[in-house]
């Protein structure tokens, strides 16, 4: 038979498993629909539905309409939302969201203004000249979806498709407890109902249509059937069964079919939409009245008025505990939804959304309260109350173990969360939260498994690409060379010259002609150093540095030949007469001196000292300074009356004499020399002998202070002999007093002083800057330096040895002439205080910075 002939004989089919719950859909399903009316706020979730949530076209501060889109959709998963009334956006913010997680979302929250003023809307009376796309597209705008409680686009399941649709099923079971909104509806508004169904009809172009009413709800059924006028639609009712009103298990009540694993309802013809979802779709596309409101059941033993209400969407819960009376217990529960498939809401500020058909308070003693679940003593009756037919018990296990292959392989999600299994374990086990966490994590799994898929596929497309252009660009490589070569075999047939072979000359030349220049550059660079070296060479050789190096050997010479000079002389000469060597010594001091003053005069003039002197005004010299020193020693032994000594002449009184004349003549000649008066008459004229030992002292002296600036030993040619000391003690001290003099008159120091004395100067200068530099950084605090070279520490030494010998000469000066040997030492503290003086003499013309 027929699928009509058998729902017109009344003949219907079964499910497996299903259970009996009290039904306590009274005392609310007994008073008309009221008005809930306006709250302060609306507070409106942006995604309500199955799909992804759309995109926000107003901003906080916008006026709205009531029935304006603050969202649009820009694909068919994506349904907008309304304004319930008209008033201004006061915030898009995180609220807390009406779902199971009591996890925060995106809403748009609106203060209404009380004016519930329309936006302008464009009502429909002939739904027959509409063609099916106009009519899924308003009911898209209108944003309906199914309102039996999932939430999928109704846009999207009447869309056609392959199969032809055989069979449209409007499900009026509602057979969980309490919810009696549906009833209520069919009771009121049947018309508005059928003509819903109508336009259902006209987009599914169905062979049969059937309203399916649980037979509990007798007065909905005699509206139904009064208002339906079409023999293609019947009023059916079925037995009183949870869940029946589960859309695979009222297909198979109606039909007896069976939806197939993993498959859709349309993929045997037929389409199943809810009542209130048809009552929707009336008002949407007749009335131009986008989805806005619903009828909410408000139930349960805590509320003090039990009824239907129109409620907008967006309305908090707690507008309605207040409007209503709700008054809570010792352990208050809100529950949206009915007690079987319904969640415990986390918080009363969640708003009513598109699929909200009941808000359920009840007390303890009406609906107890979850307990402590149990261990599972398998006993089967989960299994025997599944819709699903499944195994729940397995279904359990798995979920915990976190076996997400075995769970799809006991068909996990073929379970409609009808909460039937959970409803008859005597272990108190909720086994409907554990299906709801393991789908959860196997979309998760699914999502994340698909993303890496998408990922390698592009991965594999892109190395794909990427081969293929460089296949394509090596094939183009290839024929360019091939198309290279053809034009130059044409060009060398043509001009019998092969161009790559021309082109490479080119270059082999080129590069030759820079390498000639290269090397042409390299020699001419060779060339001018070369020439340049050459040009400092003889800058240096020209230098007076040359001069002075030829002036300093000159004056070794001169020294080595004075030193034979003067031994020759001791030996060879005959004892003369004190007077004679006195009268010689006396001119020949006068004679050097001049000769000393015309040497330092011409040297400040820039004028060359004349380099004839010959040896023996030097060898009168040092006669002169010996007999000087034997005249003084003798004047003071004949003024201590002592004998004088054995090599002396016998006749004691000329000795004295010429002494007494010597010393005179000596002080006359310190006192010009002081004075600046020209000497006397009486010495040699032999001005070249003096000019030729002023420019060997003056190459003694700068030879000196090189050696002192590049710490060098001084020369060690001074002789051993205590009378050669003694005549070089007498010429230093002589020297010494005259550098003194013209240290106190401004005059510039001598440059031919000694080595010996240079080294002095230097060494002292040295040690005094160093000492002075130590002061200050007493004065300043800081460290004193710890890494004085070694040479500073030997000049300290020699200025303080020089000191020492000043002292010891001033305490010489003052007593009795001393023996052979304390002589000596006399000679020698002489000449350390004359060195000292003319070091301090040459410090004070010097700058106070010199080291």
């Amino acid at each position: 038979m027929s699928l009509l002939a058998n729902l017109q004989a009344g003949k219907l089919h079964d499910f497996h498993g299903g259970i009996h719950p009290p039904e306590r859909k009274a005392p609310a399903n007994i008073n008309p629909i009221v008005d809930a009316g306006l709250p302060d706020e609306l507070v409106l979730q942006i995604r309500q539905h199955i799909g992804q949530p759309a995109r926000l076209r107003v901003k906080v501060g916008s006026r709205v309409l009531k029935g304006e889109r603050l969202t649009d959709a820009d694909n068919p998963m994506m349904i907008p939302v309304h304004a319930p009334t008209s008033g201004t956006v006061v915030a898009i913010e995180h609220r807390p969201l009406c779902h199971p997680s009591g996890l925060d979302g995106e809403c748009v929250i609106i203060a209404p203004d009380g004016k519930d003023e329309w936006r302008p809307r464009f009502p429909m009376s002939d739904i027959e000249a509409l063609g099916a796309d106009v009519l899924l597209e308003r009911i898209h705008e209108a944003g309906i979806t199914g309102l039996g409680g999932a939430g999928f686009p109704a846009h999207v399941k009447l869309r056609p498709r392959k199969k032809a649709i055989e069979t449209l099923i409007i499900n009026a079971v509602e057979c969980e407890p309490y919810i009696s909104a549906d009833d209520r509806l069919m009771r009121e508004h049947a018309g508005d109902i059928l003509h819903g169904v109508a336009i259902l009809r006209q987009i599914v172009q169905p062979g049969l249509t059937v309203i399916a009413v649980e037979d509990n709800k007798p007065e909905a059924l005699d509206a139904l059937r009064e208002a339906n006028t079409s023999e293609q639609v019947l009023v059916v009712p079925v037995p009183t069964k949870y869940p029946s009103g589960g859309e695979k298990q009222l297909i198979e009540i109606i039909t007896g079919q069976q939806v197939p694993h993993n498959g859709l309802p349309a993929d045997i013809g037929i389409v199943v939409q809810n009542v209130g979802t048809a009552f929707a779709v009336k008002r949407a596309v007749i009335d131009d009245e986008p989805l806005i409101q619903r009828v909410v059941t408000i139930a349960g033993e805590c509320f003090a008025e039990k009824c239907n209400a129109w409620v907008r969407i967006g309305t908090p819960v707690r507008y309605l505990l207040k409007r209503f009376g709700f008054t809570p217990g010792p352990e208050p529960r809100v529950i949206m939804g009915g007690p079987m498939m319904g969640f415990t809401l986390h918080t009363a500020a969640a708003p009513v959304i598109k699929g909200s058909n009941c808000v359920l308070a009840p007390s303890q003693h009406e609906l107890s309260p979850p307990v402590e679940e149990q261990p599972c003593i398998r006993c089967s009756q989960c299994a025997d109350a599944c819709p699903a037919s499944l195994l729940p018990q397995q279904l359990y296990w798995h979920a915990r173990a976190n076996e997400h292959d075995k769970l799809n392989s006991h068909n996990l999600f073929d379970c409609i969360e009808c909460g039937a299994c959970a409803w008859v374990c005597p272990s108190q086990i909720p086994l409907v939260q554990y299906y709801r966490v393991a789908k959860a994590d196997i979309r998760q799994a699914q999502r994340e498994a698909e993303l890496a898929e998408h990922a390698k596929k592009r991965f594999e497309a892109r190395q794909a690409r990427l081969e293929r252009e460089k296949v394509e660009r090596q094939e183009r490589q290839q024929k360019a060379a091939a198309e290279r070569k053809a034009r130059m075999a044409e060009q060398a047939a043509a001009g019998g010259e092969d161009p790559v072979a021309a082109a490479l000359a080119r270059v082999k030349a080129r590069q030759q002609a820079e390498s000639t220049d290269d090397m042409a550059a390299a020699r001419a660079a060779r060339k001018e150093e070369a020439r340049r070296n050459r040009e400092r060479k003889a800058a240096v050789a020209a230098s007076p540095a040359t001069d002075d190096k030829s002036s300093a050997v000159a004056a070794a010479i001169a020294r080595a030949k004075a030193r034979k000079a003067a031994q020759t002389d001791t030996g060879s000469e005959a004892p003369a007469s004190a007077a004679d060597d006195d009268k010689k010594s006396a001119v020949a001091a006068a004679v050097a001196r001049a000769k000393a003053r015309k040497a330092a005069q011409q040297a400040e003039q820039g004028e060359p000292a004349e380099a004839d002197a010959p040896a023996d005004d030097k060898k009168a010299a040092v006669a002169a300074a010996i007999a000087r020193a034997k005249a003084r020693k003798a004047a003071q032994q004949a003024e201590q009356g002592e004998p004088a000594e054995a090599d002396a002449p016998a006749d004691d009184k000329k000795a004295a004499v010429a002494a007494a004349v010597a010393r005179a003549k000596a002080r006359k000649a310190a006192q010009q020399a002081e004075q600046g008066e020209p000497a006397e008459t009486d010495a040699p004229v032999d001005d070249k002998k003096a000019a030729v030992a002023a420019a060997v002292a003056r190459a003694k002296a700068r030879k000196a202070a090189q050696q002192a600036e590049q710490n060098e030993p001084a020369e060690a040619d001074a002789p051993v002999d205590d009378k050669k000391a003694a005549v070089a003690a007498a010429i230093a001290r002589a020297k010494a007093r005259k550098a003194a003099q013209q240290a106190e008159q401004g005059e510039p120091a001598e440059t031919d002083a000694p080595v010996d004395d240079k080294k002095a100067a230097v060494a002292a200068a040295v040690a005094r800057a160093k000492a002075r530099k130590a002061a200050q950084q007493a004065e300043q605090g800081e460290p004193a330096e710890a890494d004085a070279p070694v040479v500073d520490k030997k000049a300290a030494v020699a200025a303080a040895k020089a000191r020492k010998a000043a002292k010891e000469s001033e305490q010489v000066e003052g007593k009795d002439a001393p023996a052979d040997d304390d002589k000596k030492a006399a000679i020698r503290a002489a000449v350390a205080k004359a060195k000292a003086r003319r070091a301090a003499a040459s410090n004070q013309s010097e700058p106070e910075d010199e080291s």
